[in-house]
Order: structure tokens, then C-alpha cells, then sequence
């Protein structure tokens, strides 16, 4: 008689692993949100006192676990998230031990947190292990504060010519038409332009830009110059697609956010995926180069709902600005 044994090439190990990590994404997540929305009930069901100490406590937790949460979703081979979250049980176990010796706290309901957090780091260990296993690192400092910034990629394949592709968006003053994000773009001189656009909570970060690197239908590289709100460098280039089919359109950016890797986290959860951003402003450029206009529909990309609509004006190809930008 022979013992079943496991198909590794239907489930690789690898998989089970980034499962695990998802569903403790998922729920680092859910509890991070359910101590930012309801800390007071939180308070009570773990035994500690509803003051605004143990809130404001309680709002911070909340916080890091989101931020942990979304790191293992939007990349579960990631060690360094789940090492983040037994890094996190281990600061909970120490403020749960401190309660104890509390006034108004209910040590039995306060004792019953610990033994589950102590159960949620066990499985936390266990995740943190195997990822690192498969990175074929266990160094636990790589981790999220190691990631230095957010770094995008994206590329599109567009059905005119390189140079048509270029010299489009070679006029920076083009680039608000289809990044949704860019309020304004404003040629200063040289190969220098000033930056303004959309931030979270209505409010707009401004930056100065230069180019530093420009070569005509091929390659247009720039970076942000010092003091700018967010820090940024990137490039995108131009490339003829296989077989004749257009240009192929790739986009690269690196970018320091306000606020850091929470900052990041957060943007995430409520629909701001800079990879997301970038991957629709790459359709709209699209539609700009092989229709003309930006279409809008109930199903298109913009948030809400839009009647299906023309622009106001049919846009026009904007012709080479004479190394204005360069």
C-alpha cells in the first residue's frame, strides 16, 4: 500500500505560502480597520479601559496593521511584511502585558487577548519563515522601511509611429490630458518645467523638473530637482513594436511619497495603486494618439459614473516645441 503523497507541480509549496501570506493580509487589514472604526469596542472586548489613551493607542495599531496588510496583498512573497506583523505582536504582547498591571482593566478578558495574539504570531513566525525560505534569505531587516520609495513600471503598445509618440509627449505641457493625477505642467526654461498635482484629501503637491536625458523618438529621462514635495525620477521610452504594430510605450518611475511607506499603504487601500494610475494613464495616452480624444463611458476607467462623451474639443497633435524642453 502506498501513501498518497502531494502534487508539488498542481500546488508548488510556493503558492501555499503566498496564500497563507494573502489571507493574513486580509485579515491584518480587517482588524486594522475595525480598530481605527470602532477602538471603543475593541477596548472592551480585549479588557483594557475606553480612555483616550488606549484609543489613540488602539488608532495607531490600527494603522500598522493595514499598512502590514496591503504590504502582504500587493506583495505576498514579501518577507519583510510578514516579519513586520511579528514585530507588531510583539510590541501588542508588550502593551497587553502593561494593562495588566492597570487600573479598570478586566484581567481575564485582557489575559484571553494575549493567549490569541500569542496564537496569531505563531502563525505569523511560520509565514515569515517560509517566505524568507523562498526569497532564499532569511534576513528579516529587508523589509518594507528597506524598500526606499515606490518604483513603477508599465508599458503600453500604441498603434502610431515612435516619433508621432514622442514628439506628443515630448511637449510636457500635453502630459495633463491623460495623467489623470498632473494638474498642470509649466515649461520654465531649458530642459527644466514646474509640476502640480492631485494629492489625497483635495489638497496638490508642486515639484521642479529637469530633463536629463533626450534622445529624439527613443528615450525622454527626467528627475525632480532639490526641495521638490515629492521627490521623483523616471523615464519612458519609445521602441517600434514587433511586426509592424505601433510603438511599444514603457514607463518608469521612482518615487518618494508624502508620508513614507504608510502614506503608500494607505493610497492603496482606497484605490490610489500607483501601478493602477500609471496603467490608466497609458490607456488614455492610447486613445489620445489612435482616436484623438480620451472617450468616457459608464464603463471607462475615470471614477464615477460619465455619460459617454466626446471632449469639448477634438485634440490636436502638438508639434515638436523645438527643444523647448530640452
Amino acid at each position: 500500500m502506498t501513501t498518497p503523497t502531494r502534487d508539488t507541480a498542481t500546488h508548488p509549496p510556493q503558492h501555499d505560502d503566498e496564500r497563507l501570506a494573502r489571507g493574513l493580509g486580509w485579515f491584518s487589514i480587517g482588524l486594522g480597520l475595525a480598530e481605527i472604526a470602532a477602538p471603543r469596542s475593541v477596548a472592551r472586548m480585549i479588557g483594557v479601559s475606553d480612555d483616550d489613551g488606549n484609543r489613540n493607542t488602539l488608532f495607531a495599531v490600527g494603522l500598522r496593521e493595514i499598512t502590514s496588510g496591503v504590504g502582504l496583498l500587493s506583495n505576498p512573497r514579501s518577507a519583510g511584511w510578514a516579519w513586520s506583523r511579528v514585530g507588531g505582536d510583539a510590541m501588542d504582547l508588550a502593551l497587553l502585558g502593561s494593562a495588566l498591571g492597570s487600573d479598570g482593566t478586566n484581567r481575564n478578558r485582557v489575559a484571553g487577548a494575549a493567549v490569541a495574539v500569542l496564537g496569531v504570531a505563531a502563525v505569523d513566525l511560520l509565514a515569515s519563515q517560509r517566505l524568507s525560505r523562498m526569497a532564499g534569505s532569511p534576513d528579516v531587516t529587508a523589509g518594507p522601511a528597506a524598500a526606499g520609495g515606490v518604483h513603477v513600471t508599465h508599458s503600453i503598445t500604441v498603434n502610431c509611429t515612435p516619433e508621432e509618440a514622442y514628439r506628443f509627449w515630448h511637449d510636457f505641457q500635453n502630459l495633463p490630458r491623460f495623467m489623470e493625477h498632473v494638474e498642470s505642467v509649466v515649461l520654465t526654461g531649458g530642459n527644466r518645467s514646474h509640476w502640480k498635482a492631485k494629492a489625497p484629501a483635495g489638497t496638490s503637491v508642486e515639484w521642479d523638473a529637469e530633463v536629463v536625458d533626450d534622445r529624439p523618438n527613443e528615450l525622454i529621462a527626467w528627475r525632480s530637482l532639490e526641495g521638490a514635495d515629492v521627490p521623483n525620477s523616471g523615464s519612458v521610452r519609445f521602441r517600434p513594436a514587433p511586426r509592424g504594430r505601433g510603438t511599444e510605450i514603457q514607463v518608469e518611475m521612482h518615487y518618494d511619497p508624502p508620508g513614507g511607506r504608510l502614506g503608500v499603504a494607505i493610497a492603496k487601500l482606497f484605490g490610489e495603486e500607483p501601478e493602477q494610475q500609471m496603467h490608466g494613464d497609458l490607456r488614455r495616452f492610447k486613445q489620445m494618439l489612435e482616436i484623438g480624444e480620451v472617450v468616457r463611458s459608464d464603463a471607462s476607467i475615470h471614477r464615477g459614473m460619465h455619460p459617454a462623451q466626446p471632449a469639448a474639443e477634438p485634440p490636436m497633435l502638438a508639434p515638436d516645441m523645438g527643444g523647448a524642453t530640452r
